[in-house]
């Protein structure tokens, strides 16, 4: 099988390969093809992938291009990891919000919005160009926002495209690692849309073991989303929520935290990243030992602003595990190509699955995976606070969705304003003149 990276120069492509060496069934993946408009970053990449295939036998034939089109042709998965704007991009989003006093974050409130309304005309490219060279290929998207980003692209490809995303999978893997159970075994019932979900049973045998947790405030603030939103929160709210929820329910603090920060997240990653990809021009560099302490790194400082916010502290050794979305996206293919059926957590179309939400919507919720593609299973309603800010968020993306294909600055004005971090619309007018001038790719509207 064939399968497209596109975004292949990115830093974590060699999670994904390194997954891809594991699997030694019949159908697995056997070609790989790098897609990347930076030809220096796809040989900085294609390196550290050479020294992780040493000494596997049969290890995936890798390639790189910068030709769109020919990574595309007779593709059978697509995997979209791409970063429209790279991380100068992100550190700009984050700026340009944190000067209006709102969050920068790049999947959250005004940065996020900034991302998609940049994203979202290129991930339609790419989505009618897989229709038209690899119509029965299945595209796995992981570019943020992964939610938003998959729905832009399902307009083209139906069900045929699917988002994973690692954060609710980690979460629901340190809950039950504190509960006693198996994380390979456990149900997590996780419901809500992309950074916006809440783990709201975590089922060991049959048996629902989150009342356990919530009752005792010790095992509640054993783990990182206990110290970060703490234990009284989560025993009112009844449930534990993505991380990403930290920015809407600490906004304030959050907001203040990374205005004093020293340096933004986006502005730490594209100087870490740049040396990175500075130091692998090297011949005689390392790659692979490279390309690992620098993913350490990156690891260890996730979310440090929030932890600061929650007097959280460093990150616990056993937190510093992902979700694995390389091991989600390698099971989705598994459970495709083969027939080999799986539970995951995925971004996949409603249907009816959120009656607070259309058949279109694209929502993040536990799916049975087959030959067929992703089904999402039926999950109970949300409570009123939750399905309140679902809706908010959703009809947010919608308006994104809605400027990107109609170029309207006053469509991009409302998704600003709508959202419920950005307090003012003339913040959301000044947000969008800010973004303008700042990214030419925003250049589309008017």
């Amino acid at each position: 099988m064939k399968l497209a990276i596109l975004g292949g120069g990115g830093f974590r492509v060699p999670l994904v390969y390194g997954a891809l060496l594991g699997d030694r069934a019949e159908g697995r993946v056997t070609d790989v093809v790098l897609h990347d408009l930076d030809a220096a970053r796809l040989d900085a990449v294609t390196r550290v992938l050479a020294e992780q295939a040493a000494g596997v036998p049969d290890a995936p034939a890798v390639t790189a291009t910068t030709d769109l089109d020919e990574a595309l042709r007779g593709a059978d998965f697509v995997f979209s990891a791409i970063r429209v704007g790279g991380l100068e991009g992100r550190a700009a989003d984050e700026r340009v919000a944190l000067a209006e006093g709102v969050l920068g974050q790049e999947t959250v409130g005004a940065g996020g919005i900034a991302y998609g309304l940049r994203t979202v005309p290129v991930a339609v490219d790419i989505a009618r160009r897989v229709a038209r060279l690899a119509p029965d290929a299945w595209v796995i998207n992981f570019t943020n926002p992964a939610g938003l980003v998959t729905e832009a692209m399902s307009r083209h490809l139906g069900n045929r495209v699917i988002g994973i995303c690692d954060s609710p999978v980690g979460l629901g893997r340190r809950v039950a690692r504190v509960l006693g159970g198996n994380p390979d075994e456990a149900f997590i019932d996780y419901v809500g849309l992309n950074h916006l979900g809440w783990l709201r049973g975590l089922r060991i045998g049959g048996r629902d073991e989150l009342p356990r947790l919530l009752a005792d405030p010790a095992l509640l603030g054993s783990f990182e989303e206990g110290r970060l939103f703490g234990t009284d929160w989560l025993q009112s709210l009844g449930s534990i929520p993505n991380e990403y929820l930290h920015y809407y329910y600490f906004n304030r603090e959050a907001v203040r935290a990374y205005q004093e920060a020293e340096q933004t997240r986006g502005a730490f990653l594209r100087d870490q990243q740049a040396r990175f990809y500075a130091e692998m021009r090297r011949t005689d560099a390392p790659a692979l030992k490279t390309w690992d302490a620098t993913r350490a790194e990156r690891e260890a400082t996730y979310m440090a602003e929030n932890r600061e916010v929650a007097g959280a502290g460093e990150r616990a050794e056993q937190d510093l595990e992902s979700g694995g979305y390389e091991q989600v996206a390698l099971a989705l293919m598994r459970a495709v190509a083969r027939d080999e059926r799986a539970t995951l957590i995925l971004n996949v179309r409603n249907g009816t699955t959120l009656s607070a939400l259309d058949a279109e919507a694209v929502i993040e919720v536990p799916c049975s995976v087959d030959a067929n593609g992703a089904h999402p299973m039926a999950v109970s309603p949300l409570p009123g606070d939750a399905t309140g800010l679902v809706c908010a968020v959703k009809a947010v993306e919608r308006e994104v969705l809605a400027a990107a294909d109609s170029g309207s600055s006053a469509t991009a004005v409302k998704a600003f304003a709508l959202h419920p971090l950005v307090d003012s619309v003339a913040v959301a007018r000044r947000l969008v003149d800010g973004y303008r001038e700042v990214h030419p790719g925003l250049a589309y509207l008017r």
